[in-house]
This record gives C-alpha cells, structure tokens and sequence, in this order.
C-alpha cells in the first residue's frame, strides 16, 4: 500500500502540479490532501478545480476555514480585521472563492482522515492536530501533549502538516510525521514537498519528496492574478514567504503587535531589520 499525503498548496498551482506529476510516477494507492488548500497564493480557484477533478480524499486546514469564516464574518475573527488594509489578501481571495462557488466544498471537509489496514499501525491526519488544525506537530510539541493526542485519539502514527516544514518524530511508541508543504515551505527549501507513506512488511515507510517547478512562474502570479495589486502588503509578504521559503507573515504579526504599532510598509521594514536572519536563503 502506498498513500501520497500532500497539504499547504496555497493557490500555488505551479507547484501542485509538479507533485500530482511526481505521484502518477509512484503508483499510490490513495492520495489524500490535507488542508489548506486555499490563501496565501493567487492561483486559488485553479488549484481546485484541479483537485476536483480527482478521486482524492481530504481535511480542514485553517487556511480552509479562515475564507469561509470571512465571507461570512464569523465571530471568530477580530471585526477590525475586514476593514484593515493589512487583511486585504485574504479578502481577495475569500471574495473570488465566494464569487465562484467553492466555498461550499470548503465548507464540507472533514477534520481526519483514518488509515487502519490490517497487521499494520493505525494512521490518523489531519491538517494540525486532531485536537486544533493549527496545533502542529514540530519538534517543540510537548510529550505531554503528544500523550494527550494520543488518548483522546488513539492511533500509532500520527500525520500532520501546517507547519510547512517536514518532520519524522518517535515519541515512546508513537510516531509523529508531517508533510511539509507543497506551495509555501518554510523549512528554507524551495522545492514542492510532500510524503508518500508506504506499507511494506507490516511497518510504514516515510518517503519525503521534495520536487523543483517553475517558482518564477508561481512568484509571477501574484500580479498577472491581480493579488499583488489588489492585496497590498500582506500579499506581499505571502510572496516572500515562496521566495524565501521562510514563515514571514506570522512572526511579522506577532511582532507588531507586541511591539503595539500597525501592520504597514514601513514597520515591515523595520522587521526585515530586525529579524534579518528570517530573509536568509538555503538554496
């Protein structure tokens, strides 16, 4: 048995399409797309039409839930946020997704996806953990979260994204993996990244991949789209994020607001001062 496990795609569909190239080569089973298919990148209603066309299985990134619950104005998001300049990248993005109908498939995704085949470990995914799709599984998860995963949802090897960067964890007999990312990875590899679980003798093997595209292609999207124009700064930023395969959008938030002072050009440039080691580039 062999499962392609792919996640954070982001719109960027240049890089779904190396992977879903990359996947018809390996011959897998099941392909199974977990989360966040959607924001940060411009080419959003393409890469679901693509996906649609396949008889993949899915889950609920946050990404997913964020364009829904902005169209609708959930309570769950700060009110200041849809008249902030600064959000204007989601905006574009929820309001195009809206426009043309997916927000309902969107809508609909399940938070797991169970694998149990015979004689073999148990697999539970899903986009964060199965406890929040923003709990990601990273080196720093603490064993005794892990622990409280584990009982509340009880399998052997556990499959995560979120993060955007790959990772292969033993916790006591528990096994924590996480894809990595296909349109935005933050681990300084550029490359479309994904895995492919393989059952062989009873026992799971992890099977990084790690595919080049045409990036200049996915960076050039952000303004033939009009997400560039139209998304201002924030788009900006998910740009770098893809140029520099760094998380930038995140920590410059956080920083803001523990600093007290707004989102804009020129507190992004004091960032870029501040934390100038995030802008350095592994290949």
């Amino acid at each position: 048995m062999k499962i392609a496990i792919l996640a954070d795609i982001h719109g960027n569909l240049q890089a779904l399409e190396a992977v879903l190239k990359d996947i018809g080569h390996e011959g897998v089973d099941q392909v199974i797309v977990n989360g966040d298919l959607v924001n940060r990148g411009p080419n959003n209603v393409a890469v679901l039409e693509t996906l649609w066309n396949e008889n993949f299985s899915y889950t609920l990134g946050n990404h997913d839930d964020l364009v829904r619950k902005w169209v609708e104005r959930d309570s769950d998001l700060p009110v200041a946020w849809f008249s902030d300049p600064f959000w204007k990248a989601t905006a574009w993005v929820s309001e195009q997704l809206e426009r043309t109908g997916w927000l309902a498939q969107l809508r609909d995704l399940p938070m797991t996806q169970r694998l149990e085949p015979e004689n073999a470990p148990s697999v539970l995914i899903s986009h964060g953990s199965p406890r929040h799709y923003r709990e990601g599984y990273t080196e720093r998860l603490a064993t005794d979260d892990i622990k409280s995963i584990a009982a509340a949802f009880p399998a052997q090897v556990y499959v995560g994204s979120h993060t955007h960067s790959t990772l292969d964890r033993r916790v006591a007999r528990l096994r924590l993996l996480n894809t990595g990312a296909v349109g935005s990875p933050f681990n300084g590899d550029k490359r479309a990244q994904y895995l492919i679980l393989h059952l062989k003798e009873g026992n799971w093997q992890a099977d990084f991949r790690a595919l080049d595209y045409d990036r200049e292609a996915a960076l050039k999207a952000y303004e033939t789209t009009g997400l560039l124009e139209e998304g201002g700064l924030s788009a900006f930023i998910f740009r770098e994020e893809l140029n520099y395969a760094r998380s930038l959008f995140t920590p410059f938030f956080m920083w803001t607001e523990s600093e007290g002072i707004e989102q804009n050009w020129e507190t992004w440039d004091r960032f870029k001062l501040a934390k100038a080691e995030r802008f350095a580039s592994l290949r």
